[in-house]
């Protein structure tokens, strides 16, 4: 099985972070870059692009996070650990390769945040696992630039590895993040009609159906299925 990967910057500050990690995917041979808010409105005219102002010219710009991940089967959110209490699975750069093999084919995110803040707790809550490059403590986090290359070299050993695939050639059965939010909506919606797990906030309720949903092996045809169920249900609920 085979995937392809993007590289998700949000809300970049330096336009020059920005080309140094389009100029490392090039190196690696990947191509689909996105970025999320970026606070340079010229952040394609980066100089550090040397050898990459093809990804830089192609790349898209993405009001949200969830913009972002919409045609995407899988992402990590690149973090340092720091106090950080985090519920989904941690995968050290070292495993990542490891990782995405038992992962079905599809398109894989990773999500990088800004210089100066990282991302949001609700960014990293957004992604189905977290991605950690390990440091020593008295230096937790590591520059964006320098971030990405690392991922992106780790990425290269992999057997099969196939650079510049694009998201098209991916499984076509291998349900996307936006077609798993569609049912996980549907699903809480049934959650709150029934009363189920009361104990839980929406939000808590929300955060525990799209990891459970998204622990699933599914495909399209099943989370279809899944969601006609809730559907159906939901109405006979009313």
């Amino acid at each position: 099985m085979s995937s392809s990967f993007c590289v998700v910057l949000v809300y970049p500050r330096d336009p020059n972070n920005i080309g140094a990690a389009a100029r490392a995917m090039a190196n690696f041979g990947l191509s689909d870059l996105r970025v999320v808010k970026p606070f340079a409105v010229a952040w394609r005219e980066a100089v550090s692009a040397v050898g990459a102002e093809d990804i830089m010219k192609a790349a898209r710009q993405f009001d949200t996070l969830d913009e972002a991940l919409a045609d995407t089967t899988y992402s990590l959110a690149a973090t340092a650990l720091r106090n950080r209490y985090l519920e989904q699975a941690i995968v050290t750069l070292p495993q990542l390769n490891e990782q995405v093999d038992r992962l079905p084919s599809g398109h894989i995110a990773l999500v990088f945040g800004n210089e100066k803040t990282g991302l949001s707790g609700e960014d990293i809550e957004r992604c189905r696992a977290v991605l950690n490059i390990p440091t020593v403590s008295k230096q937790p986090s590591i520059n964006l630039a320098q971030a990405v290359i690392l991922t992106c070299y780790e990425l290269s050993k992999r057997a099969g590895f196939t650079p510049l695939r694009s998201a098209k050639s991916a499984a076509a059965k291998v349900p996307t993040d936006s077609q798993k939010e569609i049912l996980v909506e549907r699903v809480y919606r049934l959650c709150e009609q029934a009363d189920l797990r009361p104990d839980l906030t929406p939000k808590q309720r929300k955060a525990f159906l799209r990891r459970l949903i998204g622990e699933l092996p599914l495909n399209e045809i099943q989370l279809f299925f899944l969601k006609s169920l809730a559907e159906r249900l939901s109405q006979r609920v009313d």
